[in-house]
């Protein structure tokens, strides 16, 4: 089972490690294709820890990318709210059936997802 994530995780990892938009795509697209087998609750665990890595990396940028944008928009403040809920989930525990372990990776697939994109589109020329 992995535990809640450490406090303050993003902020350290966040200045130091440099995007590598291919590492995070190849483990986005692994962990989604794990519906397509039978994964064993280990391999969903490693492939939650590595997108949960991932996470803590992209999230401080993307919510320094939303920062420069107007503040008065709707759409600023539903991005808020989702940049939220994937910190919080990002933070819980893997879930001990195997069932509910692959539908928590998926979303948190889904959520690493939406932030390389957010980011990639921030960052774009």
């Amino acid at each position: 089972m992995i535990s809640r994530a450490e406090p303050g995780v993003e902020q350290r990892l966040a200045p130091t490690l440099p995007i590598d938009a291919e590492t995070i795509s190849a483990t986005i697209r692994r962990a989604l294709s794990l519906g397509a087998a039978r994964p064993e609750l280990d391999e969903l665990a490693a492939a939650q820890e590595d997108l949960r890595g991932h996470i803590a990396l992209l999230l401080p940028l993307v919510r320094a990318d939303q920062a420069r944008l107007p503040q008065d928009s709707g759409l600023t403040h539903m991005v808020a709210a989702r940049l939220v809920g994937i910190a919080e989930r990002a933070g819980q525990s893997l879930r001990p059936d195997t069932l509910a372990a692959h539908s928590q990776v998926a979303g948190t697939a889904r959520d690493c997802q939406y932030l390389l994109a957010m980011h990639t589109a921030a960052t774009a020329p």
